[in-house]
């Protein structure tokens, strides 16, 4: 099939223009943890949002090397929320929109990259799956850990470090400020790599 006129090159649009709207979402979100002091989660929305923009650029250059006429106008039709950016919404908000498209979106994407004979790009689709689907696990992890007021303890001894000057300690709970640079809590590193029960 021409790419021209298949569906897979409206995809292609359509993802790279949900993944640009993300990344701003992103930053609106880290934004306004810096504000409450969660300066860890700020760190951790900026890494997503990057790599947000790290696939819309991949996704963008795909288009590109596909289009028989390098300078193009592609409709895309699709509809976006709008809503405010609370830490405590948005982090499960986040979550569950990743789980979908990993789940959802991308898969089907896929699948008709592969019914019009699109395989790069199905190949595309299925790696942009796996790579949403880790950052879903990361911000399940994290809307469950700010959710139950967990970000700062654990029932188990845990290794707590501090981002800025890289001092540990062992506890389940971590200290309101660290105890060699003075920092407050909120850029204690936790890790988001755990297995979810």
């Amino acid at each position: 099939m021409d790419f021209n006129h298949s569906k897979t090159k409206e995809n292609l649009a359509r993802t790279f223009a949900c993944l640009c709207q993300d990344n701003a979402k992103l930053t609106f979100l880290k934004n306004n943890a810096r504000k409450e002091k969660f300066y860890y989660i700020h760190d951790i929305l900026q890494n997503i949002a990057d790599i947000k923009m790290a696939h819309a650029e991949i996704i963008y250059c795909n288009i590109i090397e596909n289009l028989l006429n390098k300078k193009e106008n592609i409709k895309v039709e699709a509809s976006f929320p709008f809503e405010q950016f609370k830490l405590k919404n948005s982090l499960q908000d986040f979550f569950e929109n990743e789980e979908y498209e990993a789940k959802n979106i991308f898969p089907h994407f896929a699948k008709i990259a592969q019914d019009e004979g699109f395989k790069n790009i199905k190949q595309l689709f299925e790696l942009l799956s796996i790579a949403t689907q880790n950052i879903a696990k990361k911000l399940k992890i994290l809307s469950n850990r700010f959710q139950s007021k967990q970000l700062y303890s654990s029932n188990k001894k845990t290794i707590w470090e501090c981002s800025f000057c890289g001092y540990t300690q062992e506890d389940k709970k971590v200290w309101e400020y660290c105890p060699l640079c003075k920092n407050e809590k909120g850029i204690v590193i936790f890790n988001l790599n755990e297995t979810e029960k």
